[in-house]
C-alpha cells in the first residue's frame, strides 16, 4: 500500500529583501531587474556599455515605465561582514576594531581595488573557480597561493595569484523538492503523481530520484515537464505532471517512499554558512572593502553579520549608511531609526540606483561615535557617464544629452543641487579621447569640457583613532566617549611609513591566521606629465584635518559629491596647496603635473619631471605621529614616473 509522505520544499524567495526567508544568511544579485531587463544576463548586465543617449523607456505590462531601448548602466554587487578584526599600525601596535570585511571580490579587495563586481563574477562559485581544493578558513586570498609574505608582512605577488572575486558561501540550491506518490508510463510519456501540489511549470527542468534505474535521471541530465494538471487515479489533476522520456516498457514499480522530483540547481543567493563564518570572522578591513561603480548602475550591497569573537558578550547590529547619498527610499538608508538594522546570524542586501557621480563615503549607522572609531568606516564613489561616451564624442553633446535623463536633467532655476550644468563658456570642442595609460579618458564628473579628467584615480580615507578606547572595547570595559581623543592618524588605514608600501598590509589575529586587514596603500604615482585624482574623504570623529601638497598645486573640483560649478554653468573650481576636512566631508581634488598647472609649454618637464618625488602630508604636526612617536601618521609619497602601468596591483610606475 502506498503511504503519504512528507513532502520536502524549500522555497526561497527574497524580493528586494523584503521578505523573510528560511535561511539567515543570504546574498543577492539578480541577473536581469525591471532596469536591466535582459534575460540572458549577457549583454548590458555584464558589462558597461557606452553612453550614447538617455535610456528610452515605455510602459509596461504592469503600468510601470520599463527600458525600451539605448539601456544604460549595469547590475553590480558586493557582499561584506560586519565583525571584528585586528590592524597594525606602523610602530607595530596592533589595535582591535569593530570593522566590514570583504565577503565578496576578495582578490581585488587584496589588490587595493573595489570589490564591486558584475553578476557573472560574483555569482562564480569558488567550487567552480578552484574544484579541487575547498575554500580555505581564514582571508583565503592569504592562504589559497596569493602570496608570499616580505618583511614585516607585506604583500609579494606569488606565482599562483589568488584571483577569485566571487560571493563567499554562494552554492547550488533546489528550490524544490517534492516527494513522488506514484509514477508511470504510456510510451515514452511518464506521469508523476506528487505528495503536493506540483510546483514546476511546463518547459522547467526536473531530476528524478530514488524511483528506480529506469525512472531516475542519468548523471547530470533532467527530464522536461511537458504538461501539469494531469488527471489521475489518486489525487487532483494539480498534483501530477508528465515528462518525455526516450526508453519505452518501464515496469511500474513500489515506490520506496523516498522518490523525489526536484528542480535543477541553480545560484539564486543560497548560501553555506560554515564558510560565511569560516572567511568573515576576524577579517575586518581598515578602510571597509571599497566600493564604486557607475551613474546608471544597479548596485546590490548585502550586509551579512558574521558577529565579533573577541566579544561574544555584545549582540552589536550593524548598519551600512551611504553617507549625503541620495537613497530613493529610507528603507535602504541604514539609519535604524527609520530603516532596518541586522542581527548577528543574518544578512540584509541594500538596494542603490547610482545617482550623480561624486564621492561619498559608507559607514556603520548603530552608535555611530564608537562603530566608526572602532573602524566601521569605508569610501565610495561613483564613476560619471562621461567616461563612457563614444570615441570622438564631444563632451559638451553628451552632457547635453542628460538633460534628457529625467533622473539627472538639470534645471538652474528650478533645482539649486544638480551637477549637471552645462559650462557657461558653450562647447570648446573637447572630445572623448585616451589617458596616459592608452585607456579611455577617465573623469571624476560629467563636466562638458574635460576640466575634471584625469589619468590615474587614488582614494584616500582620512581616519584617527584612540589607542585607548580600543583597548577597553575589547576588554569589556565602559568606553570614555568624554576622553575619546585620536593619537593615531591615517590614511587608507595605515599611517607613514606604511602608507608608502606597495600592496596589501596583513595581520595575523586572534584566530592565528593572517588576514589583509589594510588592502590599500596611499603612494600615488602619477605619469609624466599627467593628472592624478585624489578621492579624499574624512572619517575622524574628533578631528579637523588638513592635506598639503609639496610642489604639485591641488585643483579641487569638486565637494561633498558635487561638482565646483554654480548654476549659471561657471566654474568654481581652484587651485591650492592645501585642503582641510572636517569628519562627514568629501573632496574630488587632481594634483596636476602636467603643463595646465604651471602656465607654459615645457615647464613640467622643470617643475616635475620624471623620477622626482613629492609629499602629500598635514601640516598639523599633532597629527605627524604615531602615538608617542614623532614620525609618521598623515603623510604619503607622490611619485612622477616615467610611465604608470595599470595591473592588476593598482597603478605601478614604470
Amino acid at each position: 500500500m502506498k503511504k503519504l509522505s512528507q513532502v520536502c520544499c524549500s522555497v526561497f524567495l527574497c524580493i528586494a529583501t523584503t521578505v523573510v526567508c528560511a535561511q539567515s544568511f543570504r546574498v543577492q544579485c539578480p541577473s536581469n531587474t525591471i532596469t536591466h531587463p535582459d534575460p540572458n544576463n549577457a549583454g548590458v548586465n555584464n558589462s558597461e556599455p557606452t553612453y550614447s543617449g538617455p535610456t528610452n523607456f515605455s510602459a509596461g505590462s504592469n503600468g510601470y515605465l520599463v527600458p525600451s531601448g539605448n539601456v544604460n548602466g549595469a547590475i553590480k554587487c558586493q557582499q561584506v561582514s560586519g565583525g571584528d578584526g585586528y590592524a597594525t599600525m606602523a610602530d607595530g601596535t596592533q589595535t582591535f576594531m569593530f570593522s566590514f570585511g570583504p565577503l565578496s571580490g576578495l582578490a581585488d579587495i587584496a589588490a587595493g581595488l573595489p570589490g564591486t563586481q558584475f553578476p557573472n563574477i560574483f555569482n562564480t562559485l569558488y567550487a567552480s573557480y578552484n574544484p579541487h581544493t575547498p575554500l580555505q578558513p581564514g582571508d583565503p586570498a592569504t592562504t589559497d597561493g596569493a602570496t608570499d609574505y616580505g618583511s614585516g608582512g607585506t604583500y609579494q605577488v606569488g606565482s599562483s595569484a589568488f584571483t577569485w572575486n566571487g560571493a563567499v558561501g554562494e552554492v547550488p540550491d533546489v528550490p524544490y523538492v517534492a516527494t513522488i506518490y506514484d509514477i508511470s508510463e504510456s510510451g515514452n510519456t511518464v506521469t508523476v503523481v506528487l505528495n503536493t501540489q506540483v510546483p514546476f511549470s511546463v518547459g522547467d527542468q526536473v531530476i528524478i530520484s530514488g524511483t528506480g534505474t529506469a525512472y531516475d535521471s542519468p548523471a547530470g541530465q533532467a527530464f522536461t515537464v511537458t504538461a501539469v494538471g494531469v488527471n489521475n487515479t489518486f489525487f487532483a489533476s494539480n498534483f501530477a505532471f508528465q515528462y518525455y522520456n526516450s526508453k519505452t516498457g518501464l515496469a511500474e514499480i513500489n515506490e520506496p517512499g523516498n522518490a523525489t522530483a526536484a528542480s535543477l540547481p541553480v545560484v539564486d543567493g543560497h548560501v553555506d554558512p560554515r564558510q560565511i563564518m569560516d572567511v568573515g570572522v576576524m577579517n575586518g578591513n581598515i578602510p571597509a572593502p571599497l566600493v564604486a561603480f557607475d551613474e546608471d548602475d544597479e548596485l546590490f550591497l548585502t550586509l551579512t553579520n558574521v558577529g565579533m569573537l573577541m566579544r561574544p558578550d555584545l549582540f552589536e547590529q550593524h548598519t551600512i549608511h551611504f553617507h549625503g547619498y541620495p537613497n530613493a527610499s529610507s528603507f535602504y538608508d541604514g539609519v535604524p531609526d527609520a530603516s532596518v538594522a541586522i542581527n548577528i546570524g543574518g544578512s540584509f542586501t541594500y538596494y542603490y540606483l547610482a545617482p550623480d557621480a561624486g564621492t561619498y563615503f559608507w559607514h556603520c549607522h548603530i552608535t555611530p561615535p564608537e562603530h566608526l572609531q572602532m573602524g566601521m568606516v569605508g569610501q565610495l564613489y561613483v564613476r560619471p557617464r562621461q567616461n563612457r561616451l563614444p570615441s570622438g564624442t564631444s563632451l559638451y553633446t553628451g552632457l547635453s544629452w542628460q538633460q534628457g535623463d529625467l533622473r539627472t536633467a538639470c534645471n538652474p532655476n528650478t533645482d539649486i543641487l544638480c551637477s549637471t550644468t552645462l559650462p557657461a563658456a558653450g562647447d570648446n570642442g573637447a572630445v572623448q579621447g585616451k589617458d596616459k595609460l592608452n585607456s579611455p579618458q577617465k573623469y571624476v564628473y560629467n563636466d562638458g569640457d574635460g576640466s575634471t579628467a584625469y589619468d590615474v584615480e587614488y582614494p584616500l580615507q582620512i581616519h584617527g583613532f584612540d589607542p585607548n578606547f580600543h583597548f577597553v572595547g575589547m576588554t569589556f570595559n565602559p568606553e570614555a566617549f568624554v576622553d575619546m581623543k585620536d593619537k593615531y592618524f591615517l590614511l587608507n588605514g595605515r599611517s607613514y611609513p606604511d602608507t608608502v608600501t606597495p600592496g596589501p598590509q596583513a595581520t595575523q589575529s586572534s584566530d592565528g591566521r593572517m588576514h589583509y586587514s589594510q588592502p590599500m596603500p596611499s603612494i600615488i604615482n602619477i605619469p609624466y606629465q599627467g593628472k592624478a585624482a585624489l578621492r579624499i574623504a574624512d572619517l575622524s570623529v574628533s578631528e579637523y584635518t588638513t592635506l598639503a601638497s609639496l610642489g604639485i598645486p591641488m585643483k579641487v573640483v569638486g565637494w561633498n559629491a558635487k561638482l565646483l560649478r554654480d548654476q549659471e554653468g561657471n566654474n568654481t573650481e581652484y587651485y591650492t596647496n592645501s585642503i582641510t576636512l572636517g569628519g562627514g566631508e568629501s573632496l574630488d581634488v587632481i594634483l596636476d603635473a602636467s603643463d595646465a598647472s604651471c602656465g607654459f609649454a615645457g615647464c613640467a618637464a622643470q617643475l616635475y619631471p620624471a623620477g622626482s618625488v613629492f609629499y602629500l602630508y598635514t601640516p598639523n604636526l599633532d597629527h605627524l605621529s604615531n602615538d608617542a612617536e614623532n614620525f609618521g601618521g598623515l603623510m604619503t609619497e607622490v611619485h612622477i614616473c616615467n610611465s604608470v602601468t595599470s595591473s592588476t596591483y593598482g597603478n605601478q610606475c614604470n
